[in-house]
């Protein structure tokens, strides 16, 4: 466990410690995780250039105007963008490739509660905001974020350390049960990460679960289940619930510490590429697959990983190939819709 304190501490060393001038792309920033995560990253880093993706231009006019009041030092750019489809991500990453030729953090969080419809590329609306849309995000970038010379990193805030069985016949969770839903979400993006990471050592990848954050997600859905579970939350949400800034910091220790590096460090030193240096008493985190310093890490609110139970999972299913069923699939979507696996 990584104590609060000790991640506020590396979150404070960030100026001193990160290059100036770090360039960041946030997916899913204009409410909730990502917007106190994107704000508490502007904070503390020295004239970041931020580009941040949302689905309305009033949101990110105010949240322009909020950062650049935090750190007037940096630069803010709103890229508006429906990541439902992928030809809208493909768009925005077009965008920003042309404008940098590297980047030293993806940090992703779309996400929607909507269920029970397709998107008009066919792909299953939760599972595209969710899944597909981040993962497109990744694979198009990804070459930015392997020239980096700094921090290179990619954080996707999902269920981290909650993985479970895979329906291999339903990758698109069309028809998974809804008490299996997570545990197959998870999984799928971490075993993505890890389908990915083998071709990148230089990038690190946290797949992290933020804990109870009262956000604005699930606001457009009105049907009776989602009432009372919602009334439910209000209910517990004093005694388990993570304070709005505190979920930011959480999220900035995971973007930027050691705790996390990437499964090979490709010219840089511990302080860039590998993160923030370490506080005292805390250790390399233990990577998805095992292995202490391995590139992939699925971590819950306080930095631990996986669970001994849930590693036998993910294992079982490397074994029996589903990493390769996955991505295969993965890429059979991506050109279906855009005629290539990337851009």
């Amino acid at each position: 466990m990584v104590s609060l304190a000790q991640m506020r501490s590396s979150n404070a060393a960030i100026a001193a410690a990160l290059p100036a001038k770090l360039v960041a792309v946030f997916a899913g920033a204009t409410s909730g995780i990502g917007e106190t995560a994107l704000k508490q990253f502007a904070r503390h880093a020295v004239q970041p250039r931020v580009y941040f993706l949302g689905r309305t231009t009033a949101s990110g006019e105010r949240i322009r105007a909020e950062l650049q009041a935090i750190n007037p030092g940096g630069e803010y750019v709103f890229l508006g963008v429906d990541v439902s489809l992928l030809g809208a991500v493909d768009a925005v990453c077009r965008q920003i490739r042309e404008r940098e030729t590297a980047i030293n953090l993806l940090f992703l969080t779309t996400g929607t509660l909507i269920t029970g419809k397709d998107t008009a590329e066919g792909l299953y609306y939760p599972t595209a905001v969710t899944y597909y849309a981040r993962t497109r995000l990744i694979v198009n970038l990804l070459p930015l974020l392997r020239a980096a010379t700094g921090l290179r990193r990619v954080v996707t805030v999902l269920a981290g350390t909650k993985e479970g069985p895979v329906h291999t016949d339903d990758f698109a969770t069309r028809h998974v049960p809804i008490l299996a839903a997570r545990g197959h979400a998870s999984a799928i993006m971490t075993l993505s990460l890890e389908a990915i990471a083998a071709t990148a050592p230089e990038v690190s990848f946290v797949h992290d679960f933020p804990g109870a954050v009262k956000t604005n997600l699930g606001k457009d859905v009105r049907t009776p289940a989602f009432v009372v579970v919602g009334a439910l939350f209000k209910l517990v949400w004093p005694f388990i619930g993570i304070p709005f800034a505190e979920a930011g910091d959480r999220q900035l220790f995971f973007a930027t510490s050691a705790r996390y590096p990437p499964a090979r460090t490709a010219g840089g030193a511990v302080g860039s590429a590998d993160g923030v240096p370490l506080p005292e008493g805390v250790e390399v985190a233990r990577g998805s697959a095992g292995a202490a310093g391995s590139g992939v890490y699925s971590t819950n609110v306080d930095g631990e990983t996986l669970s001994p139970k849930v590693a036998q999972v993910l294992a079982r299913m490397r074994d029996e190939g589903v990493v390769g069923k996955l991505w295969a699939h993965t890429e059979d979507e991506f050109v279906r819709i855009a005629g290539s696996v990337a851009l």
